[in-house]
Formats: structure tokens, C-alpha cells, sequence
């Protein structure tokens, strides 16, 4: 049997997960290393990957991580400065392991990671929507050429260049509609948490 609950953040809880939000952005800002956020947000996946006693509520907001990381370090998806620079923001907050409610701290110790990346899965659903259709569009493109005796590789670059520009420019036109209206779309807040 398994139960739904829900509950609402209220403006407070929001600017209070801004704050942390801000916070994390400064240690990117003060000269942290990209590799060091995934790093460590990828030790935390990693971690609760093996957690057996994590209940599922967290677990499954936790893999949705996952996507973020893959977003990062897909070489063939080369997300601009700015734009990667958004997400490495939203991914320093892992970085504190003693965050608002400490990782270690049995059954609990996720709660509020998994509340972030909810959070962060709603600001970044147009990056990861995009991020999706490449990784499908390319795996079908790769599916085609093999079937017709074409080398992927051939010219590879190239078919991949327009799908991930033009990708990247809806994404981009998608968010700066939702946050240029102040209402914040589907995230439901004011203004970008990054």
C-alpha cells in the first residue's frame, strides 16, 4: 500500500531555499571547480544508490540528479558558459554534506536534498526536456545510419550541431518566457532560484 502526501512550500520556505540556493551559487562564484560540484553531487547519487534504508520518496527525486550530472558531462550536448554555469549553481548546494538537515542522519538525512532537487527538476525542466529529446534524437540518428550501412561517425558533428542548436535556443526562449513574466511557470515562484 503506499500513501500520498503533499505539502505546500510557502513563500518563506522558498526564499529560505533561495538563500541556500544563493549560497551555493557564491562558492561557484568564489572560484569552485566544476569538477569538484559534480563530484560531489555525483558522490551523493552514488551513496544513495547503495542506501538501503532510503525510503523511496528521496530516492527517487535523488535520481533525478542524475539527469543534471549526464547534462554536464555529455561532451556531444555542450551547454554554454551561462547555461552550465545555471546548473553547476544549482548542483554546489551537494557540496555541503552538514547542509539544512545533515546526509548522515538515518532515514531523514536526504529529506532536504530531495526537496532541493525537486526544486531544482522544476527550474530546469526546459533544459532537461532539451537534454532528453538530444539523447533520444541522437540515439535514433545513430539507429538509422547503422541500418542503412552509414558510419555514425561520419559527419557526426554536424548532424548533431543543428539538433543541439536549435534545441538549446528553444530551451533558452522557454525560460526566459517563464521568468520574464514574473510568474515563474511551472517552477511557481517569482524569479530564477539561479
Amino acid at each position: 500500500m503506499s500513501v500520498t502526501i503533499s505539502f505546500k512550500l510557502s513563500d518563506r520556505d522558498i526564499e529560505h531555499f533561495k538563500s541556500l540556493a544563493q549560497d551555493a551559487r557564491k562558492a561557484l562564484e568564489s572560484g569552485q571547480d566544476a569538477d569538484a560540484i559534480i563530484g560531489a553531487a555525483r558522490s551523493m547519487l552514488d551513496e544513495t544508490r547503495e542506501a538501503t534504508d532510503l525510503p523511496d520518496f528521496v530516492s527517487t527525486r535523488l535520481e533525478q540528479l542524475g539527469q543534471l550530472i549526464a547534462m554536464l558531462e555529455d561532451a556531444e550536448w555542450q551547454l554554454e558558459d551561462e547555461d552550465r554555469n545555471r546548473v553547476l549553481s544549482a548542483m554546489a548546494y551537494f557540496l555541503n554534506p552538514d547542509d539544512l538537515i545533515p546526509d548522515r542522519v538515518p532515514g531523514i538525512g536526504f529529506l532536504d536534498d530531495a526537496i532541493m532537487i525537486e526544486l531544482i527538476a522544476l527550474e530546469f525542466q526546459d533544459e532537461i526536456d532539451s537534454f532528453q529529446e538530444f539523447c533520444a534524437y541522437r540515439t535514433a540518428e545513430e539507429q538509422r545510419r547503422s541500418n542503412k550501412g552509414q558510419d555514425v561517425a561520419v559527419a557526426r558533428e554536424d548532424w548533431l550541431a543543428s539538433k543541439r542548436a536549435a534545441l538549446q535556443q528553444r530551451m533558452r526562449k522557454r525560460r526566459n518566457e517563464r521568468f520574464s513574466t514574473g510568474g515563474g511557470g511551472r517552477s511557481g515562484w517569482r524569479s530564477s532560484l539561479w
